[in-house]
Parts: structure tokens; sequence; C-alpha cells
């Protein structure tokens, strides 16, 4: 019998789930229903963090059949069709979640993000944006970041600039933005405050591939030759079959 303690949220720890199925919802209430569609929606989340995708899928389909009004269990669903490559049900999903409300910023940022994923900027920046100027949003950072993200992408490098700065302005530590500054000062020709950003990314983060090939590039632009060969070396080392490795010995004079 599957162990499914782990997979429950600290919100369901309380509640007897036998085999992992949620409660009958014969004879429920339409409130029971809507309690129900909640722990679902919050078990396919947690299986969906798990990457046990089918089990997700299942728990949030319910949610949604419960109550077709659940903007949460429709976001999540959204996500989880994204991260499988179903897109056409991904944007589906996500609009459904926004004619239920059109102002809930979690669902903009999420869909901000995946318009921007699938190559259309302009779209996902005015969803990201928008879910960024609510005031009571407690997860700007994180919008402010798919705002970086997006502008880098449609090469907006300037105003991805911008977007990462206030990301970092909220948390200092936020490891992927400043990754991201790091990149985007050296295509920028700001070699000095690119290797400034990899300093403090390296100090939150582990440093992975991309890291370490952007701290070549890093060296290679301000001219330090034992730096430079230190961050080889250790790309070589740390992750011989990467991209980053490839790009590295292909960018070696011959």
């Amino acid at each position: 019998m599957r162990k499914c303690a782990r997979a429950f949220t600290v919100l369901l720890l309380s509640i007897t789930l036998g085999a992992c199925q949620a409660p009958s919802t014969v004879g429920k209430s339409t409130g029971d229903r809507a309690k129900l569609s909640e722990i679902n929606a919050e078990l396919g989340a947690q299986y969906m963090r798990n990457r046990e995708y089918q089990i997700a899928m299942d728990k949030l389909t319910k949610a949604v059949e419960l109550d077709p009004r659940n903007i949460n269990a429709h976001g999540t669903l959204a996500l989880l069709h994204a991260m499988i490559g179903q897109h056409d049900k991904a944007e589906a999903s996500f609009k459904q979640a926004l004619r239920i409300d059109g102002e809930n910023s979690s669902v903009l940022n999420n869909y901000g993000q995946f318009l921007c994923q699938r190559g259309r900027y302009d779209e996902g920046q005015k969803l990201i944006l928008k879910a960024v100027a609510n005031p009571l949003y407690a997860n700007a950072d994180s919008g402010y970041y798919n705002a970086g993200a997006c502008a880098m992408g449609n090469g907006k490098l300037d105003e991805a600039d911008g977007y990462f700065r206030k990301a970092l302005e909220i948390d200092s530590s936020m490891a992927p933005a400043l990754l991201q500054m790091a990149d985007v000062n050296l295509q920028l020709n700001r070699a000095l405050q690119a290797r400034a950003y990899l300093q403090r990314f390296s100090g939150v983060a582990t440093m992975n591939a991309r890291a370490l090939w952007l701290g070549v590039q890093i060296e290679r632009q301000l001219g330090n030759r034992d730096d430079e060969a230190s961050y080889a070396l250790q790309l070589q080392k740390s992750f011989p079959d990467s991209v980053q490795t490839k790009q590295l010995l292909e960018s070696k004079p011959q």
C-alpha cells in the first residue's frame, strides 16, 4: 500500500485519507464539496511537487469537478498541464481561472510567465505587471523576476535589468535574480558589475554549470586569465556533459 502521509501538506495532516483517496462526495452539501475540492487541490499540488503527475492530475481534475469555481484548482491544473507539455490545456485552465477572478495576482503572474516562455512576450509582460501592481501581492519578487526574464527573452536587457533590481529590492538574496543580473551585465559589457552579482550568487547558492560558464566569460572579458582558468576547470570537472562545457570547449582557440 502506498504510504501517503509524506504527500500531505501541513494543512492536511489531521485528515485521514485511506489509500490517498479523498472522502466520498455522495450527499455532500455545496459547502462540503467546496472543502473537499480544496483538499483535492492541495493534494494535487503536493503530488505535482513530488512529480507524481498522474495522481496530481486525478486530484486536480476532481477538485474542479467538486467546485468549478475553485480558482486554486484551475490555476494549479494549468501549471501541471504546462509542466507536462499540454500547452493548449494549460492556457484553457489559466483563462478559466481568470474568468473566476481576473484580478488574482498569482494566476496573472503564472499565466504571464507561461506566455513569455511560449514567446508571447508582450502578452505575458502585461499580465505579470498587472500582478505586481497589486500592493497586497505577497510574491511580488517572483513577479518582478518573471518580468525580467520575459524582457530578457525579448532582448530588452535594460528593461530586464530594472525588473531584476526590483526583485532584489524585495529579496536581496534571491539567487535566480542574482544570476540573471550577472548575465545581463555581462551582455551589456559591464563585467565588473557582472562579477559582483556572480559573487553574491555564489554566497547564497551552489555554483551550477551556468554560473561557472558566466564566471569564465566575465573573467575573460576582464582579462583575468587565472580566474578564467579556475572557473573553466571547475566547469569541466563538475559538469563535463553540460551544454556550458560544450560551449567552453568550442570557445577555446584551436
